[in-house]
């Protein structure tokens, strides 16, 4: 048995666009119909969805058959956690709000096994390896695994060199909503100044020679941010695309039984 190889890193490295799509509703069988969607990637959230170990287990699973890679952002950047989403599988994760190149280096270390880095050897019960059926999963796990951190900060934004430039960092992500509120602008991520901070960030990211992505659900910003040179780029939401989609479906049905109003006779 062979390690899986992550065709998601091999795209980055290669400055393929990778479009994705944030899975927020916690289900595995939700994620693995947006599997059949097409889109390159699906962003398993942990960090502002309800989802768990287990839960996160499932989903792996059930995207694990189909061509979009799964990614796997946990509630935070924290060795125990990560340690845990390696073991069931997660071969790249987006670890959020990284502010500083030390944070960036940590949360390297986690993924890799000593004298590397941190992340304990417990390969024999875990999903990852096979259960030790992968012999030299030990050996080439790091090979495989791709690190994504997210910068969100004012912060974050002024350590970004040096955070792009970590080795072992394969891409870094902005998160607009966030990076927004630390710029003062809370709701406005799609602010002129946010783009522009954003816009430069990718530059940067690109002059270290790792990937830029960010989540951009607006088809123009998301565009904007192509040009600029992003290369995996979320473009929406599950929560968004089932709010958006059966709240159009109720209103066409409601505004058309609104035009055909009867009139019944009375005593």
């Amino acid at each position: 048995m062979s390690l899986p190889q992550n065709t998601f890193k091999r795209a980055l490295r290669e400055g393929t666009p990778q479009f994705g799509l944030w899975a927020a509703l916690a289900d595995a069988y939700v994620t693995e119909l947006l599997a059949t969607a097409g889109f390159d990637w699906l962003l398993i959230d942990n960090e502002h969805a309800p989802n768990d170990v287990r839960s996160t287990l499932a989903q792996l699973q059930a995207v694990a058959a189909y061509t979009s890679h799964a990614v796997v952002r946990p509630v935070r950047s924290d060795s125990a956690l990560i340690k845990q989403l390696l073991d069931i599988g997660a071969q790249t994760l987006l670890l959020p709000m990284i502010d500083t190149a030390v944070q960036a280096v940590e949360a390297v270390a986690a993924t890799r096994y000593p004298p590397q880095g941190i992340r304990g050897v417990g390969s024999a019960l875990a999903r990852a390896s096979r259960w030790n059926r992968i012999p030299d999963y030990l050996t080439r796990a790091a090979d495989e695994l791709c690190v994504l951190v997210q910068v969100e900060t004012v912060e974050g934004m002024n350590n970004l060199a040096a955070i792009a430039a970590v080795d072992g960092v394969e891409g870094v992500f902005f998160g607009p909503a966030d990076l927004s509120a630390s710029m003062g602008l809370l709701g406005q991520p799609g602010e002129a100044s946010v783009r522009e901070a954003i816009r430069g960030g990718i530059e940067s990211v690109r002059r270290a020679g790792k990937a830029a992505g960010v989540l951009a659900p607006d088809r123009a910003i998301a565009e904007e941010y192509l040009a600029a040179g992003a290369s995996f780029v979320a473009v929406g939401t599950d929560t968004g695309l089932l709010s958006r989609a059966a709240a159009d479906l109720a209103a066409s049905y409601k505004n058309a039984a609104g035009s055909h109003v009867s009139v019944r006779g009375g005593y």
